[in-house]
Parts: structure tokens; sequence; C-alpha cells
């Protein structure tokens, strides 16, 4: 099953931007498909590699970090081709 996943993370320090790029970075170690906007990061694959994938960078992220917000958003199917027809 195919999913797009939109993640905005959000760390109350003050040294936010490092965090954020390093799980940026982190997440460009995979084999899936990964979009940057300036508000949010998305991904898409299958369900189960996804999430496994995300859990152990997310929990990563949190282990090396204090007071932090992850924002997670899951769409059931594939949207990375999306195009506006308006």
């Amino acid at each position: 099953m195919k999913i797009s996943v939109e993640l905005t993370l959000t760390p109350l320090s003050d040294h936010y931007e490092s965090i954020i790029k390093d799980f940026i970075k982190s997440l460009r170690q995979s084999e899936f498909k990964i979009i940057e906007t300036p508000l949010s990061t998305q991904i898409y694959g299958d369900l189960n590699e996804v999430m496994r994938f995300l859990n152990k960078k997310i929990y990563n992220t949190f282990l090396n970090s204090e007071n932090i917000i992850m924002n997670m958003k899951i769409i059931k199917s594939d949207r990375s081709n999306y195009v506006p027809n308006f």
C-alpha cells in the first residue's frame, strides 16, 4: 500500500535550524521519493517501509533534542505527482 507523508519538525530551541537540517539530511539517506518545501518535507513510498524508516529517524531526532514537536499527515495514496488543475 502506497502512502504520502508530510512532516513538519518544530524544535523549541534557539538552535532549531541545525536540528531541522540534520533531520532532513537523515531523510535524504533513503530510497524513498522526498520532496522538500519551505514549510514541510514530504516522503512517498510503501506504508510499512516508510513508517519503519520514519520511526528510526524520528526516534533519533527526539533522543538527541529536548522540547520538539513533530507534525505528521499521512495520506493513503502516492500523491507525489499531484499537479493542481485549477
